[in-house]
């Protein structure tokens, strides 16, 4: 039987439920010893979550990771938003929407949502098969990210994207060919979504076809392209620029 909870660990990731989301938080472990960060310690008696101390041993077989930091939330698991409901936000309230295409590597699924977070205005939509899922490996990166980016999971990618433009969103895609312009020449058009490609592959020849903006990002070192949650960062950052303007 699948568990119902998940276990946060680190104190960014372990503090932002609390400060966020303090009814999910079902208790904290903290490492005998261990001295109460002050503004976990006053989150905790805010939120009046139930506390304990362990060794160190038994706190690594809660959750069996070099990044602890000497703090464990047991949580609830986490829960993903309805991808139809990013659709239907208010025109002022129209999030960006970051697709996700294949995703495998939880340390780049989790800096994409950790770079979601601090921009703001984003959303992050991901495929139910063959990629990453938000797990506890993923939260840790996130720092905390995921309370304030709302993540979907979808069964197929490509029809999200056609449901989206359906719904008035343009699409750009991220490539490294001839094709594409350069980011930072574009006029981008609003509301708008988002593709990024796998960390080996990059975006699936099949979604391509879908998209009404081909755009790279401008290298004049050597060629050896970005890796995909620093592509994400560059991206983010155009977007929320011209967003503002």
């Amino acid at each position: 039987m699948a568990k119902n909870f998940i276990y946060l660990y680190g104190k960014n990731p372990v503090y932002e439920r609390i400060k966020a989301n303090p009814k999910t938080v079902r208790k904290i472990f903290f490492e005998e010893d261990y001295k109460i960060p002050f503004n976990i310690k006053l989150a905790i008696e805010k939120s009046g979550i139930a506390t304990e101390f362990l060794p160190k041993k038994d706190l690594f077989r809660l959750k069996n990771s070099k990044d602890l930091q000497g703090v464990i939330a047991k949580a609830d698991k986490f829960n993903y938003a309805l991808f139809e409901d990013l659709l239907n936000q208010p025109q002022d309230k129209q999030l960006t929407l970051i697709f996700l295409d294949k995703i495998n590597d939880p340390q780049n699924l989790g800096v994409i949502i950790r770079t979601a977070a601090c921009f703001g205005g984003f959303a992050v939509i991901i495929p139910k098969f063959k990629a990453c899922e938000v797990t506890e490996a993923v939260l840790h990166v996130a720092s905390g990210g995921e309370n304030y980016v709302p993540v979907a999971m979808v069964s197929n990618i490509t029809y999200a994207i056609i449901t989206a433009k359906k719904a008035g969103y343009w699409i750009m895609g991220t490539l490294v060919d001839e094709e594409a312009e350069d980011i930072s020449k574009i006029s981008l058009p609003f509301p708008l979504g988002l593709v990024l490609g796998s960390e080996g592959e990059g975006v699936s020849h099949g979604l391509k076809k879908h998209f009404d903006i081909k755009a790279h990002i401008p290298m004049d070192g050597v060629k050896l392209s970005f890796n995909v949650s620093m592509a994400c960062a560059i991206f983010c950052h155009e977007i929320t620029k011209q967003r503002k303007d």
